[in-house]
């Protein structure tokens, strides 16, 4: 059986994550697929995923992999990362677009009108570049990184959870956002931990090592 199935349904940073989960669990086996048999029989899943949510939408279901991936959100220990993590609300302001409605709850842009700070200086959006976040409840994934620990973000659009009892991590862009989210068996998170170095590595394992409860 494999240990990690990071899916691979044509978007998303696979070989980077698969890359990194191999060299926190080299002992595991861990693939990338498009294979719906190969993903249901994987003790871990992994949804990553970049670029626009729909696009990312609409390859998942071309890939008819969308069934399965909501399978594997409701059965196992599941990690979603970037666009991953969006896809998980219902909806979405990029597009507009429809998610798979595993959480309630949409996915908002930055407001221009939001991103001045006191001394009058403009953020940029995309936010791009390391901020801390900040744990806003224990969960077994934050083991061994410290709170206000900063991690890789590239994106324009948020999560804004319907429930805030999801809510594991936030950060400030300059208002503050859920940028990491938890329920049950899934855990994800707006930023990449496969490219956040040493803390990213760390969640990357304390997911390997996860089983799959709060």
């Amino acid at each position: 059986m494999t240990d990690i199935a990071v899916v691979d349904y044509g978007m998303g940073n696979l070989r980077s994550v698969a890359k990194a989960l191999l060299h926190v669990a080299p002992e595991r086996s861990i693939v990338v697929s498009g294979d719906p048999a190969v993903i249901r029989g994987a003790g871990r899943v992994v949804l990553p995923g970049q670029s626009a949510m729909p696009d990312c939408i609409r390859c998942l279901d071309a890939s008819g992999l969308a069934d399965v991936v909501l399978e594997a959100a409701r059965t196992r220990p599941f990690l979603g990362i970037c666009l991953g993590l969006q896809m998980l609300f219902e909806s979405s302001e990029e597009g507009p677009t429809r998610g798979l409605a595993v959480l309630a709850g949409r996915v908002v842009r930055f407001r221009d009108e939001a991103m001045t700070l006191a001394d009058g200086q403009r953020l940029k959006v995309p936010h791009m570049g390391w901020s801390p976040v900040h744990q806003t409840r224990a969960h077994p994934l934050w083991a061994g990184i410290a709170d206000g620990t900063r991690f890789y973000f590239a994106h324009s659009y948020h999560p804004a959870p319907a429930d805030p009892a999801v809510t594991v991590g936030t950060t400030d862009y300059p208002s503050t956002f859920t940028c990491a989210i938890a329920r049950a068996n899934i855990f994800a998170t707006q930023f990449h931990p496969e490219k956040s170095h040493r803390a990213g590595l760390q969640l990357l394992a304390n997911f390997v090592a996860w089983d799959g409860r709060s």
